[in-house]
């Protein structure tokens, strides 16, 4: 049977893993972005996926500074223990189910 702490360990793994690639995707993007039509891309696509890896990054990067603070896995809003299921759907929450709802984000 697998402990919580090995789940926790294996989430804290692959937001690491989900940090590398989300950094060399921006890093990639940033350099198509000079050019997007000789890359393949449309300047505003380029833009989209730029925004949307930026923002992944920002959200894997919080989840990882909870993580080194020992509050990875307690809702911001109630402090409550998110379920450690819904940690493995979604590594980067922040708020348990009911708390989410409330804060529509």
């Amino acid at each position: 049977m697998i402990t919580d702490q090995e789940r926790y360990s294996a989430l804290r793994q692959a937001l690491e893993e989900q940090f590398e690639q989300q950094t060399d995707e921006l890093t990639r993007l940033t350099a198509y972005s000079d050019d997007p039509e000789r890359n393949g891309y449309d300047r505003h696509g380029i833009v989209a996926r730029i925004a949307a890896t930026r923002q992944t990054l920002a959200e894997t990067t919080e989840a990882l500074r909870r993580i080194a603070e020992g509050t990875y896995g307690r809702c911001e809003r109630c402090q409550t223990e998110i379920p450690v299921e819904r940690l493995e759907i979604r590594p980067h929450a922040r708020y348990c189910v009911p708390c989410q709802k409330i804060s529509g984000s």
